[in-house]
């Protein structure tokens, strides 16, 4: 069993100690799937995620698909009946890729997987802890610490860039009539932009995003779900409910609140973190009782009046 070198790369081991300055034995790092334990020896993990293992999953996964669902819904048009086969198409395509993402990671063939626990933020980051005990010779210990989270997000990303690229253009080219032929395919392009921008902020931002998410969620969907009431011009009870699409938009931002807040409290006491849901209509009841006093022409009209 090969013994770790240092504690501050989880991922080296060093089978002997150093020897009068220099290195007696063969070092290198523990094999992916596995990392370096309390008694610094090479252990494979085979422990479950966390529940906050898996609600960053599901952040990373959600990522696409409300990219997908916003530029379809931006670029299909109001008059366009093509938008929800879209919509479903594209929940199809990150639903398939989430699955086949499952059953390629180890236990291969399962919709499982083993992980190796997060401890600290520069597990996600092994490749800056290359460490040079003798000041000459440099160990290269970049190694998956945080197994499977950092490429199983990767791979993720790639089956939907497979599954869209296989599925959508056909999709669009038969059903979007309704659009001219230069925005038929505009919602396609612009994932072959942002899919490669998801990719490097996995890739360099992974281990923040761990950390931030569940506050990211919270602070965008407060900010969306104010542009879009604002922007739709709802100001009361009666504005919100005259249109399905606004409830839709509406009840789709509360489970954005929910999901932050249990990401957040991370259910450790169901009794005192359960309560804390009964605040995800809070904001956009707030927005309803308020949008009158801050409507720009009454504002203007009482500074004209001099009040």
């Amino acid at each position: 069993m090969a013994v770790a070198m240092s504690s501050t790369c989880p991922g080296l081991y060093c089978g002997k100690t150093l020897i009068n300055g220099s290195f007696d034995g063969e070092c290198g790092v523990c094999p992916r799937g596995e990392r370096t334990s309390m008694q610094k020896i090479c252990e494979k993990c085979t422990e479950s995620p966390e529940l906050y293992d898996w609600l960053y999953l599901g952040f990373m996964a959600m990522l696409p698909l409300v990219l997908h669902w916003f530029f379809i819904e931006w670029y299909s048009g109001k008059k366009s009946s093509s938008a929800l086969f879209q919509h479903i198409t594209a929940l199809f395509e990150c639903s398939a890729a989430a699955v086949l993402t499952l059953l390629v990671n180890d236990p291969v063939g399962l919709l499982s997987i083993r992980s190796c626990r997060v401890q600290m933020l520069s597990d996600w980051y092994t490749m800056l802890y290359n460490p040079s005990p003798d000041y000459v010779t440099t160990l290269h210990c970049t190694q998956e610490a945080v197994f499977p989270l950092y490429t199983m997000v990767l791979i993720y990303y790639a089956f939907c860039l497979v599954f869209m690229m296989l599925l959508r253009p056909l999709l669009v080219k038969k059903i979007a009539c309704g659009l001219g032929k230069s925005d038929r395919f505009k919602s396609i392009y612009a994932a072959l932009y942002f899919f490669p921008i998801l990719t490097v902020l996995q890739a360099v931002g992974g281990g923040l995003l761990y950390y931030a998410f569940p506050y990211i969620i919270l602070v965008l969907s407060l900010v969306t779900l104010a542009v879009y009431m604002s922007a739709s011009e709802i100001q009361s009870f009666k504005n919100l409910i005259a249109k399905k699409k606004r409830l839709v938009v509406l009840f789709s931002h509360w489970l954005l609140h929910a999901y932050g807040i249990i990401s957040i409290s991370r259910l450790d006491k169901l009794e005192q973190d359960l309560p804390l849901l009964a605040l995800v209509p809070g904001p956009a009841l707030f927005y309803l009782l308020t949008a009158r006093f801050t409507e720009p022409s009454r504002i203007l009209s009482e500074g004209g009046n001099g009040h």
